[in-house]
């Protein structure tokens, strides 16, 4: 219902306005099904996509071992925690002037600039997750035995995994900026270039087009992974009804 307000209220502007650089979805409609079909549109999408999957993986995994590390040793939250606080509040798109004089014009910038963008804040969801896992339910699991890596991946873990996927979620959502933000740095195949390409040649169309995508691609990322998740976490953990 929302949607159709949105999209009515955006082609009732575009229809006042009466302008190139507004155009209506129906102009926009067709410039993405033109794209589709000579086939550009789906070389930036898959290019981009697996660019992003490569940095998020990435980024997922140190990004957890680093929150689990900040959680559970304190030397190691004494030493960087601060650095990672001050860090994670840094836009993905500072890093990319260091990322092109480490890498220079290159995939690994590109990488460089989601693993940074999006690895920080899955870090500081993971140790806030973790350093709250109830104390009680910790010291049960010693209590039957469980110790090291046993009460870590058996039992914090596990308590812990809601909120580590409220930060998988977020670093999802930040990968997928910073991948935008490193696509615009040079020709790199993917949709940054066709948003730069858009805006080269002044066609706004072609631009909202792929913005228009790349919304598609973070609803379509919520409802075939991290909304099941969702669902599947709150009903074991008593969150959700069944």
């Amino acid at each position: 219902m929302f949607a159709s307000i949105l999209v009515g209220t955006w082609a009732a502007a575009s229809s006042l306005a009466n302008s190139p650089l507004l155009p209506g979805p129906i102009a926009v409609g067709r410039t993405i099904a033109a794209a589709l079909r000579d086939g550009t549109l789906p070389r930036a999408l898959g290019t981009s996509l697996l660019r992003l999957l490569v940095g998020y993986a990435v980024s997922l995994g140190c990004g957890v071992l680093l929150g689990v590390s900040l959680a559970r040793s304190p030397k190691t939250k004494s030493a960087i925690g601060p650095l990672i606080l001050g860090l994670s509040s840094v836009p993905s798109i500072c890093w990319l002037p260091l990322a092109i004089l480490w890498f220079g014009l290159s995939e690994w910038a590109i990488q460089t600039v989601i693993v940074l963008g999006a690895l920080l804040p899955i870090a500081v969801a993971t140790e806030g997750a973790v350093r709250h896992v109830p104390p009680q339910l910790i010291r049960a699991a010693r209590t039957m035995g469980a110790r090291g890596p046993r009460l870590l991946f058996g039992v914090m873990i596990p308590a812990a995994f809601p909120g580590i996927l409220s930060g998988a979620k977020l670093g999802w959502t930040f990968a997928l900026r910073s991948l935008m933000a490193g696509e615009l740095l040079f020709v790199s195949g993917g949709l940054g270039q066709l948003l730069e390409t858009g805006r080269d040649i002044g066609d706004t169309a072609l631009v909202l087009a792929i913005i228009v995508t790349i919304v598609a691609l973070g609803r379509a990322s919520e409802w075939l992974l991290f909304g099941r998740l969702d669902r599947e976490v709150g009903r074991r953990w008593g969150t959700e009804a069944a």
